[in-house]
């Protein structure tokens, strides 16, 4: 394999190569054929390939192709063994004359930022320091990032599975354009997919052997004066690829180029426009289209390159990716009405397989669903989002040890909080009487469980059809709330029976909890009624009875942690009493929770 990349088609200095191209145009990037004939003889290394070059059409296709007209597209000979490219002589020579200047000049860049960098203490740096060294390192970065772009796309496209055995990938003994990219730079698939995927949409393209300009041209423009960073390039190809020629929807392409420019201008605070072309004469700049839209003169007709700095703000690129956003609704001629039907379509919901204890949620919803999903959220998370300070009546409850004195600490986080509520919606339809049946019973979750391990508190649980395991504080929160139901198994494993359900509260049990506690009763707790549980005071593991006197609302969260949270409750004549953590409440009193709204005298009018 010593001579597979003894010669190439692009020229030694690293020049533009020029050379026919008749791929179709939104495939084909500008740059020299790999399939013509002078690549095949001179990047084989095989005197097999030149022998058959040399006996001309009678010796026929090479092996490995049956089409016409396609000979020496497919393997015909095993493919080589990977090797470190950096030993083959085609390599090392390309380090030497003009280009190999070239590499060593980026050599020479490379050593100077990593010199510079260690003669920094970044930990030691004054405010000010710290964020212009930020900014600087990140405009530093940027022309590397737009030059790996460009190399792995460029290899990518040489080492395509259609090529066969004139594929570079093929040629240095990779499986695929993938396994050379990671091959050749040590990063992850996912990373060169990244790369590959942006660099096909701003590189040249080429139709009928003439460069076309790429795709995005006001991307590729901003990324070659390392102004714009990749991620804010993504957004912006992703936002606009459907409003591009052959792209999902038709669309007006002046109004997709001007879209793309004020993006570009947004999110790099400078403006690009087309300079001045060769045939130009009373030329005006124009930062979106070749027509003249102020009167000025004909517009430019040259590249496309920056012409100033903006008068607006710059954005970062996740605030780019909304205003893609918007332009998608200005892009789209019928409005948003005629698209809804294709996105709905593919709104979906799914769960992951398990990790790290959770499943991860798939999918994704439409714009309104997620409005009413948000609203939802925001009104039950807004119940405790502002400060709060006591009244004198309250001053005096808690002087009177009536009230526990403080802001209850909730340290959940907004998804642990968004989870928590949708649990409550989703159990609060399950216990719906209206909601539908299955199998002739509600939904209901079925936790199997040994009696024996269920007793003894140790073990895990399972539900059909989930692959997780349940922990045994969670079995023991739902037998808490729901009960259970024996089943009595025979030595062989055979079903002898189906006890009662038992340790179960009553609906009558509940309304009446529910009438007296009107909620969870932990203080500051604002879950309401219908989507907490009745927790057992005394465990009914422990002997404890399932009646009214034994039974206290408590929501999911401080159910699930009851017996770690710190707090405690016990019964005094029928009514709940409930102390505090000691880093709530210092003093450790018992104090009795707000009572259901309709007894509560501060909420009762008095007789006059």
């Amino acid at each position: 394999m010593d001579d597979e990349l003894d010669s190439g088609s692009t020229a030694l200095t690293g020049t533009t190569p020029t050379g026919p191209n008749l791929h179709d145009w939104n495939t084909g990037l500008a740059g020299p054929d790999p399939l013509s004939a002078v690549d095949a003889d001179s990047l084989s290394g095989t005197s097999d390939t030149k022998a058959a070059a040399a006996a001309g059409p009678a010796a026929g296709p090479a092996t490995g192709s049956s089409r016409p007209g396609r000979a020496g597209r497919g393997p015909s000979k095993p493919r080589p063994e990977w090797r470190d490219p950096a030993e083959l002589p085609g390599v090392q020579r390309a380090h030497t004359g003009a280009f190999g200047q070239k590499l060593q000049a980026l050599d020479d860049a490379a050593r100077t930022v990593m010199a510079v960098m260690d003669s920094i203490d970044v930990n030691a740096l004054s405010d000010p320091e710290v964020v212009a060294l930020t900014q600087m390192v990140e405009r530093t970065g940027r022309p590397v990032d737009a030059a790996r772009v460009a190399t792995a796309t460029v290899v990518g496209y040489r080492s395509r599975s259609g090529l066969g055995a004139e594929s570079l990938a093929w040629r240095l003994g990779a499986s695929h354009q993938n396994d050379l990219l990671i091959g050749l730079t040590g990063t992850s698939v996912p990373e060169m997919k990244r790369r590959v995927s942006l660099g096909e949409k701003v590189a040249p393209r080429m139709l009928g052997g003439t460069v076309l300009e790429p795709e995005f041209p006001f991307v590729a423009a901003a990324l070659s004066a390392g102004e714009i960073g990749i991620d804010a390039a993504e957004n912006i190809v992703k936002g606009l690829a459907d409003y591009k020629v052959h792209g999902r929807f038709d669309a007006d392409q002046s109004l997709v180029d001007g879209g793309e420019a004020e993006l570009v201008e947004s999110a790099t605070g400078s403006v690009f426009g087309r300079t001045p072309g060769p045939g130009d004469t009373n030329t005006a700049t124009n930062t979106a289209t070749h027509t003249d839209t102020d009167g000025a003169g004909p517009a430019c007709t040259g590249p496309i390159a920056r012409l100033g700095a903006s008068a607006g703000f710059t954005f970062p690129a996740d605030r780019i990716r909304e205003m893609a956003a918007t332009w998608q609704a200005v892009l789209n001629p019928d409005g948003a009405a005629p698209t809804a039907e294709i996105l709905e379509a593919k709104s979906t919901f799914s769960f992951g397989k398990l990790s790290q204890g959770l499943h991860p949620l798939r999918g994704g919803v439409t714009p309104e669903l997620k409005g009413i999903m948000q609203t939802l959220f925001n009104t039950f998370q807004s119940a405790r989002s502002a400060p709060a300070f006591p009244s004198a009546e309250e001053q005096q409850r808690i002087e009177a040890g009536e009230l526990v004195p403080g802001e209850i600490l909730d340290e959940r986080d907004g998804g642990q909080k968004r989870a928590d509520i949708l649990r409550g919606i989703l159990v609060q339809v399950a216990q719906d009487p209206r909601t539908p049946t299955m199998g002739g019973m509600p939904p209901t979750v079925m936790v199997h469980v040994n009696a024996t391990d269920l007793i003894n508190g140790v073990g895990v649980g399972w539900i059909d059809g989930v692959e997780g395991p349940v922990s045994m504080k969670t079995i023991n929160q739902m037998v808490d709330n729901g009960g259970f139901r024996p089943i009595f198994f025979g030595g062989t494993g055979a079903v002898l029976a189906l006890g009662d359900k038992v340790r179960c509260f009553t609906p009558l049990q509940r309304r009446a909890i529910t009438a007296r506690d009107g909620g969870c009763i932990i203080p500051g707790c604002t879950c309401p009624p219908q989507w907490t549980e009745v927790h057992h005071v005394k465990p009914w593991q422990n002997g404890g009875p399932t009646n009214v006197s034994n039974g206290v609302l408590l929501c999911w969260r401080h159910h699930h942690n009851i017996d770690t949270s710190g707090w405690h409750i016990r019964m005094v004549l029928g009514m709940p009493e409930v102390k505090a953590p000691h880093w709530i409440d210092p003093t450790g009193t018992w104090r009795k929770p707000p009572q259901h709204r309709a007894h509560d005298p501060k909420t009762r009018r008095q007789d006059e």
